[in-house]
């Protein structure tokens, strides 16, 4: 790892307005995203302080600690790692998550899978606690935004990643949840479809945000960032030749735990957009199939519901 800049330069005192000025240069030279914002959230870290507090109280002088703190998180970050990992946590749907290369960076396109399971929820006016399933949980940010705010419902939430599954238990806990969403180590539907079994019901809503990134995307410097390939996992992110590993079995075979009426929301690849309408489209149990777009206008999450009619046999 390089080392940054020794010491700010600077005749007097390393105070905040010294140390944002050096951080932001070494990290424009260096081509990070949004350096100055990176450089402000290091500092806000580290100082303990507010946004406003670096602008307000720019003469402050810091610590030796505060100093030797913050060269050791800019070495990493120019390094390329995630500011992410540097703070420790991130916000999604207004919740602190923890975070760290043990799982996926939480990111706003996926909270369209709470958005949308909450907004049904709502509208359905259902006296009955739902259950609902989280695939690919992570660090459990998925169903702690939907358990929050939906406090009647039970979740259960698995990964094939026991690392994962470790930072999950732990933002699990910090929230308060444990009591309504368990987690359960193993692949893909399997985990569900056996508690299923024991609890003699089916899903309201299936929900996954599953690895998708196809290869031709994995291999391509231009659409994978250096803060996102050789830092963030790769299981959590490759979704195999087309991308589709894992998201094709999601929809052909998570309807069948679905109560009717029941919701599969399930993340993508917006190249994959095409092929992951038609497997809906295709499906007997589904209706309703259509595509959700992120903040950037791009195909980002299937929405589709268990038909209320049984179907015919094959």
């Amino acid at each position: 790892m390089e080392r940054p800049p020794a010491t700010p330069t600077t005749a007097g005192p390393w105070t905040t307005r010294a140390l944002l000025a050096w951080m932001m240069e070494a990290f424009e030279r260096r081509g990070i995203d949004e350096p100055r914002r990176t450089a402000e959230l290091l500092l806000e870290h580290v100082l303990q302080c507010r946004r406003m507090d670096l602008y307000t109280q720019a003469d402050r002088p810091s610590s030796d600690v505060e100093r030797n703190t913050l060269r050791a998180l800019t070495a990493r970050a120019l390094a390329h790692e995630p500011v992410q990992y540097l703070l420790g946590e991130w916000t999604f749907f207004g919740h602190t998550i923890k975070v760290d290369p043990r799982v996926l960076i939480p990111r706003p396109c996926t909270e369209i899978i709470p958005t949308e399971v909450l907004q049904h929820a709502r509208a359905a006016e259902s006296a009955a606690p739902p259950l609902i399933a989280d695939l690919c949980t992570g660090s459990g940010c998925i169903a702690i935004a939907i358990a929050t705010h939906l406090t009647t419902a039970s979740i259960l939430a698995t990964d094939c990643s026991s690392d994962a599954l470790a930072v999950a238990q732990a933002n699990i806990d910090a929230h308060g949840l444990a009591e309504r969403i368990s987690l359960w180590d193993g692949d893909l539907l399997e985990p569900v479809a056996h508690q299923l079994d024991k609890l003699g019901r089916s899903l309201d809503y299936l929900v996954a945000n599953p690895p998708y990134i196809p290869d031709h995307e994995w291999n391509d410097p231009a659409m994978m960032g250096r803060n996102v390939k050789g830092h963030e996992p790769e299981l959590a992110l490759r979704g195999g030749v087309d991308g589709l590993r894992l998201v094709r079995p999601l929809i052909e075979q998570g309807p069948e735990l679905l109560r009717p009426g029941g919701l599969l929301l399930v993340e993508f690849a917006a190249s994959t957009a095409d092929e992951v309408l038609a497997l809906a489209a295709r499906h007997r149990l589904l209706e309703g199939e259509r595509l959700l777009t992120d903040l950037e206008g791009l195909p980002r999450v299937l929405i589709a519901q268990r038909s209320q009619v049984p179907a015919l046999p094959n």
